[in-house]
């Protein structure tokens, strides 16, 4: 089966790269402000791992709201980073480009954590899931992780150190602001690594 991973450079969807070595990496542009750092470490990440890796670009900046497109979040948003139906955008456009590509299952990076958003349940996944088996080519949506932690993902897929170092998390800059949602889990996160919560395990085989 021909796989796909929507890679946006972040820890999550590194480990889940390092852990199910998929086909390929897509990486959508939407006009997010850290747009470049994101297709920068995810570039690095699909040529260490031998992936091939597409970039889309589609410029939705005016459609979105919150810390990642430089505004004031939605009066519907949960949190700061709320961009309304950005999972559902993201997996759309991945979609577009898997299809062509004979992709039949796509992963996305989704973790337990990002439940605190609709869009981030396990009901919405299986949902959106259905709704591309239903089309052309029956592509599936998977989330492997939306069940783990971030720290039980790393220890999972057995990612390491080196890899991790090239994620950008930052929600409103190519630089990290310390200051956001984004640059706060991924700060938390190596703390927690460094104090040896989290190591390594034997990855867990494909399937």
């Amino acid at each position: 089966m021909k796989t796909a991973l929507l890679l946006s450079g972040g820890m999550d969807s590194i480990a889940i790269a390092w852990w199910k070595r998929p086909s390929l990496a897509i990486t959508i542009d939407y006009g997010q402000l850290p747009a470049r750092a994101e297709i920068t470490a995810a570039t690095a990440v699909a040529q260490r791992l031998g992936m091939a890796h597409h970039v889309v670009k589609v410029d939705c900046r005016s459609l979105g709201s919150g810390d990642m497109a430089g505004g004031t979040a939605n009066e519907h948003a949960p949190a700061s980073d709320w961009w309304p139906y950005r999972n559902q955008m993201l997996v759309t456009f991945a979609a577009m480009k898997a299809i062509s590509l004979g992709v039949e299952k796509l992963y996305i990076g989704s973790v337990l954590s990002d439940g605190f958003h609709r869009d981030g349940t396990p009901a919405f996944v299986e949902t959106l899931s259905d709704l591309l088996a239903l089309q052309e080519g029956g592509m599936t949506v998977s989330a492997p992780a939306i069940e783990l932690s971030t720290l039980e993902l790393i220890r999972l897929s057995g990612v390491p150190d080196t890899e991790l170092a090239l994620a950008h998390s930052c929600h409103k800059s190519d630089v990290p602001c310390g200051n956001c949602r984004g640059c706060n889990k991924y700060f938390k996160i190596l703390e927690d690594l460094n104090d040896g919560m989290a190591g390594p395990q034997e990855p867990t085989p494909t399937v």
